[in-house]
């Protein structure tokens, strides 16, 4: 009888440089920019195409914190997906320190609150959309909600770095938190008003928006002060949640 041999994982071949535990491969110009300038960031190899290492050097304003290691195409497409857009960059990095909420209320502008939004393109545009309109945070579940992941980091496009992503295990509970803080929390759903950042004056807001085709669940609608809708006169019922998130932020932030 023929020699037994190793078991191969279900799906084919087995994955080539799986990260370890607690880290990933994030990747494309912008996330690794961003990243290698930022000191909370434990960086942990870069792998690097030559013109991969050339946009790197010619965007960095410091130097790299070690010498990339050169790589080909193929092996970027094995480490970071072959639909990924790495642009000859990989970086291998741990995820970023754990926040409370407690410590970035302090800084200026909304807070937006993810109630089981699970795409991790979704909260990477969100993260961008955060980034641009000036929210102090992203406050997402520790379950039913993505990892830290290259493809996160790719959709943020360097905003994972400049707006802190929280991770909570109760959602309720964070809302009230929120309520002591001082924030007025909105659920942006339907069954409610139009949004109308006048309205609110000087108060912070802390917004909430649900998961991908299902809104808010009822007990996180219980949590908010208020509900209210987007206005959208034209033929179209909803937006995607990212695009969401960015109407609902400009007319926040466009109020005196």
């Amino acid at each position: 009888m023929p020699a037994d041999r190793p078991a191969r994982p279900r799906g084919g071949a087995p994955r080539v440089g799986t990260p370890p535990r607690g880290t990933y491969w994030l990747y494309g110009l912008h996330p690794a920019l961003a990243a290698l300038g930022n000191p909370e960031r434990r960086i942990r190899q870069i792998l690097a195409t030559e013109e991969g290492e050339a946009a790197l050097r010619a965007r960095l304003t410091a130097p790299l914190p070690m010498q990339p290691q050169r790589t080909d195409r193929t092996r970027l497409e094995a480490l970071c997906g072959r639909d990924a857009v790495h642009q000859g960059i990989a970086v291998l990095t741990d995820a970023l320190p754990s926040l409370a909420i407690e410590d970035v209320t302090g800084r200026p502008g909304p807070v937006l609150v993810l109630d089981q939004v699970t795409d991790p393109r979704n909260v990477g545009a969100i993260l961008r959309s955060a980034a641009a309109f000036g929210a102090a945070a992203v406050v997402v579940m520790e379950r039913n909600a993505p990892d830290e992941t290259g493809a996160l980091a790719k959709a943020a496009s360097g905003a994972l770095e400049i707006v802190p992503l929280l991770r909570v295990v109760n959602l309720a509970r964070t809302l009230e938190t929120l309520k002591t803080l001082g924030f007025w929390v909105v659920g942006l759903d339907a069954g409610g008003g139009v949004l109308n950042g006048a309205a609110f004056g000087q108060r912070r807001v802390a917004l909430v928006l649900g998961a991908e085709g299902d809104g808010l669940r009822r007990l996180t609608r219980e949590h908010c002060d208020e509900i209210a809708g987007l206005a959208m006169p034209g033929e179209m019922e909803s937006l995607n949640v990212s695009n969401a998130a960015a109407v609902a932020l400009y007319e926040l932030i466009r109020a005196p």
